[in-house]
């Protein structure tokens, strides 16, 4: 399965939706685009894995990659639209507690 990945910025943030698989394969497109969005301080971005239907451990790696780059630069990042699945592997792995996931946020309120 491929990767399709789209953009939109907001004046407030940049918005990645993301639709497909996230592996082996496509993790190296997914790195192209996530890793100079977080080198801008400042930039609040969003990805979006609404239409994400699997994502192995090389896609893991590229979100913590993007996570380290954007503590490195002052910028922000945060994943909203998890699928169950999707959701589960973040739970299972720990990283829902370092990613900021903004379901969660909006479910805590």
């Amino acid at each position: 399965m491929n990767l399709e990945i789209n953009q939109a910025t907001t004046d407030e943030k940049v918005i990645v939706m993301l639709s497909g698989e996230v592996d082996a394969y496509t993790a190296p497109k997914l790195r192209e685009v996530l890793i100079p969005l977080t080198e801008q301080s400042g930039n609040q971005v969003v990805i979006n894995l609404a239409n994400v239907s699997y994502i192995d451990s090389t896609g893991l790696g590229i979100f913590i990659g993007a996570l380290k780059s954007s503590h490195t630069h002052q910028s922000k990042i945060s994943l909203q639209g998890l699928t169950s699945r999707v959701e589960r592997l973040f739970r299972i792995t720990g990283l829902d507690e370092v990613i900021d996931i903004e379901d969660k946020r909006e479910e805590a309120k």
